[in-house]
């Protein structure tokens, strides 16, 4: 039973759990398996690919960890381990951008912002967090620099941080703009709702773990203080948040979330409720006929879409959108035929 106590050369503070790895290397492998047919059945790659990869990280992640749980004073494990289990919860957020592109060909009209624009947008802004952490852990671990300098290191890390929990904010208001929309309009879709409500789950269960994540880095943040080491030398543990001294809170709300998040689109698989080709979208008149178009166009630079996706000059200029981009409006002659017809 954990006691909350540093165990003497640990370089994870505590005494690893030897067999909550095996669980999760298994799991996450079933789970990545099964994700490579639903590609290869679906031919959805591109809309899912990422999850295949996630779980070869996660599988080997806690493959390392279970190595490194029988010689915990090994740093290499460590790291390992780490790196693989960090990165892999970023790049299912960056599907989760892609899934919401692809929602937003499925209905157009109703998008508030260029569908292609999604990812692009959310993965730049998610570079700069990804810099600001960067150089935060640089600045703020590197005891040789001045003071000024490491608690410059402090505030790059808090402001990643919070900007971590806005970007999350701002793709949920996305997502609700574009479904409030489409309930506004009366579109009431079963397999474009089915898809959101999917989105919205696995956003939940990401957004529990980067809270965790957030509380976790914000407790190093404060622990490299002065009230951290004690007057007469060694560390003070009680002055470390309990999510860093118990092993349960990692595996409760980093990897139970994860394996969650990933057997959720395992059932719940995106091409299950959205069309191969993201030129097939909803026909206006109905809601739900399927008409396949030329795709949704943007006449402006591809640099300009990223840093305006939502195309705030045009608003300001008061110039109108570009009719040719607005194909669902042309009806029949968008391509309307044998694509077929979805309840």
């Amino acid at each position: 039973m954990e006691t909350g106590e540093l165990v003497p050369g640990s370089v994870y503070f505590y005494a690893p759990n030897k067999g909550a790895p095996v669980f999760f290397a298994a799991a996450f492998a079933l789970s990545g398996c099964y994700h490579l047919y639903q590609c290869i059945h679906y031919k959805s790659w591109r809309l899912t690919g990422l999850y295949v990869f996630c779980a070869v990280l996660f599988t080997g992640g806690f493959i390392a960890r279970e190595l490194g749980a029988f010689d915990y004073k090994d740093l290499i494990k460590f790291i390992v381990s780490q790196v693989l289990i960090y990165s892999a919860p970023p790049l299912l957020e960056l599907a989760n951008y892609n899934i919401l592109g692809r929602i937003l060909y499925y209905a157009p009209y109703h998008s508030p912002i260029h569908p292609g624009r999604v990812i692009t947008t959310f993965a730049c802004i998610s570079f700069i967090i990804e810099a600001l952490n960067g150089n935060g852990v640089a600045y703020s671990a590197n005891q040789s620099l001045p003071a000024s300098q490491q608690e410059t290191g402090r505030s790059l890390l808090k402001a990643a941080l919070m900007m971590q929990l806005g970007v999350l904010a701002l793709f949920l208001l996305l997502a609700a703009t574009f479904h409030r929309r489409c309930a506004r309009a009366g579109l009431h879709n079963q397999n474009l709702t089915a898809a959101l409500r999917t989105l919205y789950a696995s956003t939940a269960l990401l957004s529990v773990r980067t809270v965790y994540r957030v509380v976790e880095y914000w407790s190093i943040i404060v622990a490299q203080h002065d009230d951290f080491w004690r007057p007469g030398g060694g560390v003070d543990v009680n002055a470390l948040s309990p999510a860093l001294r118990y092993e349960w809170f990692f595996y409760v709300l980093e990897a139970s979330l994860m394996l969650a998040n990933t057997v959720l689109m395992n059932v719940r698989h995106p091409r299950k409720y959205l069309p191969k080709s993201a030129k097939t979208y909803l026909a206006v008149e109905d809601g739900v006929t399927e008409v396949l178009g030329p795709g949704y166009k943007d006449g402006r630079p591809f640099l300009v879409t990223v840093l305006d996706p939502f195309d705030l000059w045009g608003l300001v200029k008061g110039r109108d959108d570009d009719k040719e981009a607005r194909f669902w409006e042309k009806g029949a002659a968008a391509g309307r035929g044998d694509v077929g017809a979805q309840v």
